[in-house]
């Protein structure tokens, strides 16, 4: 009966070419086959990395860009609250402006109607100093029509006028 496996110098002569064999061979198709498949994993794992860098550069551009936005943004609103801030002082300064015009016009028109009113006074006691005057001589020529004349006939009226006096007039 013949064995299955031998220890003989065959064999292991055998083995050792085999084992040398695929040594010689497995350098030669890492060679071949794992150096490109290296080199394609390495390229991959540059460009994973170049674009994580990337990517991390792009984030803080973001941010500063960010940053940048939010101040101007700040900026912005500050610059809305001072021109809101000077319309309404200017809508302010034009509201008293308007104010004091209308004031400065009221007071004209009551001056005006004070005065139109003082005159109206006057030429009220004109007319009746005239009229006065006219009933005076009417009445003082009937009396003494034939015996006093025209300047006697003034100088009492005159004197009448005297006695009865502005506040006759003014009442």
């Amino acid at each position: 009966m013949e064995r299955l496996f031998t220890l003989d110098a065959q064999f292991l002569f055998d083995a050792i070419v085999l084992a040398i064999s695929m040594l010689v061979m497995f350098t030669f198709l890492s060679y071949l086959l794992f150096e490109p498949v290296r080199n394609l994993l390495e390229k991959r794992r540059q460009r994973v990395l170049d674009e994580q860098e990337t990517a991390k550069k792009e984030r803080t551009d973001a941010n500063a860009y960010k940053e940048e936005y939010e101040k101007k943004l700040k900026e912005v609103d500050k610059e809305a609250q001072e021109i809101l801030s000077a319309t309404r002082k200017k809508a302010m300064q034009n509201e008293a402006k308007i104010i004091a015009e209308a004031k400065e016009e009221a007071a004209r028109i009551i001056e005006r109607g004070n005065a139109e009113i003082e005159l109206e006074k006057k030429r009220a006691l004109d007319e009746m100093k005239q009229e006065m005057i006219t009933i005076a001589s009417m009445m003082a020529g009937k009396v003494v029509s034939a015996s006093i004349d025209t300047s006697v006939q003034e100088s009492l009226i005159e004197e009448t006028l005297k006695e009865m006096g502005d506040s006759t007039w003014l009442s």
